[in-house]
């Protein structure tokens, strides 16, 4: 029974471990990116309706942008793609999956 019960520990540690990794590879969404952040793009969900929209203005994976600012109440935010500023909303941004760039130090 104590193999079993070291089974199930490793398990639950194991899925801990899991979590502090993706937090450790700061992976988020758009919409959760802090103002002053730079981040890149990892994927676009694929059925997300503004795709090929911001896709035109690079909105793509491998892109960097950074997020300038978060409307007070909450349904818009600003981010700086390549060399254009564009305002975004946090609905459409939670469609985006980032990963934050580290910090040089």
């Amino acid at each position: 029974m104590r193999r079993k019960e070291r089974s199930a520990a490793a398990c639950g540690c194991m899925r801990q471990k899991i979590c502090e990794r993706r937090s450790a590879q700061r992976e988020m969404t758009l919409a959760e990116l802090p103002v002053g952040t730079s981040a890149t793009i990892l994927k676009v969900m694929p059925h997300w309706r503004g795709r090929k929209k911001f896709a035109d203005v690079g909105i793509v994976p491998g892109t960097e942008l950074l997020m300038e600012a978060h409307a007070p109440f909450g349904g818009l935010m600003r981010v700086r793609v390549m060399e254009t500023s564009m305002a975004l909303h946090r609905d459409d941004a939670a469609h985006v999956m980032m990963r934050r760039m580290e910090a040089a130090e």
